[in-house]
């Protein structure tokens, strides 16, 4: 915008500047050369006074002292005699000879003639020749001066335009930065009202909008802990039931699931009301194995067989234990609710010159072909579910700076590929 706004001050100052300067230039040539004119007509007529009243010797001493001054002069005399600089005696003289004083172009430049009558011989003609350089002396000086004064005014005038802009842009450039602190999920910033009218306006209503985004945010945090929060009042009559169980071994089972579920309940209540998400790291081999081991119950009841390939301890990642942990319970979540019960699956970490990939496969029915095709949506499952659980996977690996990858397993099935970024330095 600066830079726009100095182009057009630029252009408009020199426009204006070119329709004064210009015709103010044509003025001054034309005064040059009245000016001139009028010094060698008033010269070639103190002469011609001479010429009336003094000798041939004389009025040859007048001349000498009169062409001193820069102008060459020639008197033609009655009877073809010159007197001065030597001139041809063009057809201007042959006129002015009659008896009538003309001023007449002539190569180079041009000439002033007077005539002088009352001669006994007849009529004298005096000369006085003008040069182009004679005529516009000075204006070159004159014109430079005035290209260096409109030079001088459009630097002036971009300087205030881009001092304008400044004001201008300084104020709207800050909105911007706190609109892209707002959509990186900085709440706290705000914009600081200043500039025109129109971008303090413009600040007051961004103000609004973070201030009624956060509040918006504040109650959805509450709404969906006080919905975690009702979990609570089925899980503790499940716990009940488990504890009312005969066979302690079965009893000791269902109670580990419940608290795990209450964990898990737990743990969605404490994030919801958290401001914002702080990212964290963990050793991802040893929430996988954790997880894995989870599972395998399960699997062992379901008749799956579990092959396990993990990278040894400790496997860093910028991942939260609790988040990959969810992370890996979603996506082992998936296998069991979309294959038969008897399917086998594969868990697979293995490290990455950048961190860890995480690779789970089963040999189920595969993923629908525009989940591996098309783009990963929020919902979209393709299979009768929610659709959350392959987007917390895509979420928590993005949140990193990593990636998920869908595909078809090597032997048939589904295949989710996770990639996980090491922490950085510093990162807790």
């Amino acid at each position: 915008m600066r830079r726009w706004l100095a182009l057009l001050v630029a252009a408009t100052t020199s426009l204006v500047l070119v329709a004064l300067l210009v015709p103010l230039a044509l003025l001054i040539r034309t005064a040059a050369e009245n000016a001139a004119t009028g010094e060698a007509t008033r010269t070639a007529e103190s002469v011609a006074v001479a010429v009336a009243v003094e000798d041939e010797q004389a009025l040859e001493l007048t001349v000498e002292r009169a062409s001193a001054t820069g102008y060459p002069i020639t008197v033609f005399l009655p009877g073809g005699r010159t007197l001065g600089v030597p001139a041809p005696r063009s057809a201007a003289v042959r006129l002015a000879a009659r008896g009538r004083s003309v001023t007449a172009e002539a190569p180079g430049g041009r000439e002033i003639l007077v005539a002088v009558q009352g001669l006994p011989e007849g009529t004298a003609v005096v000369r006085v020749f003008l040069s182009d350089a004679a005529l516009t002396r000075g204006v070159a000086e004159a014109w430079l001066g005035m290209l260096l004064l409109g030079l001088a005014l459009v630097g002036l005038g971009i300087l205030v335009a881009d001092r304008l802009a400044r004001a201008v842009i300084r104020p709207v450039t800050a909105l911007a930065q706190v609109s892209h602190r707002l959509a990186a999920g900085d709440l706290s910033a705000r914009a600081e009202p200043g500039g025109p009218p129109e971008v303090r306006s413009v600040a007051t209503a961004l103000n609004h909008l973070a201030d009624r985004i956060d509040e918006l945010l504040a109650e959805e945090r509450e709404t969906v802990a006080d919905i975690s929060h009702r979990l609570r009042t089925p899980l503790t009559a499940l716990r009940l039931e488990a504890e009312s169980l005969r066979d302690p071994e079965e009893a000791a089972r269902v109670e580990a699931r419940v608290d795990a579920l209450e964990r898990a309940v737990s743990a969605v209540i404490t994030d919801v009301r958290r401001r914002r998400r702080e990212r964290g790291s963990c050793d991802a081999a040893t929430v996988v194995a954790d997880r894995v081991a989870f599972w395998s119950v399960l699997a062992e009841d379901q008749g799956r067989a579990v092959t396990v390939d993990l990278a040894p301890a400790p496997q860093p990642v910028a991942v939260g234990a609790d988040d990959l942990a969810a992370c890996v319970d979603a996506l082992l979540g998936n296998v069991f609710a979309h294959t038969a019960e008897g399917t086998p699956f594969t868990v697979r970490l293995a490290p990455t010159p950048s961190g860890v990939e995480l690779t789970i496969a089963d040999a189920g029915p595969g993923f629908p072909p525009d989940l591996v095709h098309g783009a990963l949506r929020r919902g979209h499952s393709g299979a009768g579910s929610t659709g959350l659980g392959l987007d917390i996977a895509r979420r928590t690996a993005e949140s990193a700076g990593g990636a998920l990858r869908l595909a078809a397993a090597p032997g048939g099935g589904a295949q989710v590929t996770l990639l996980l970024p090491s922490p950085a330095p510093g990162d807790g």
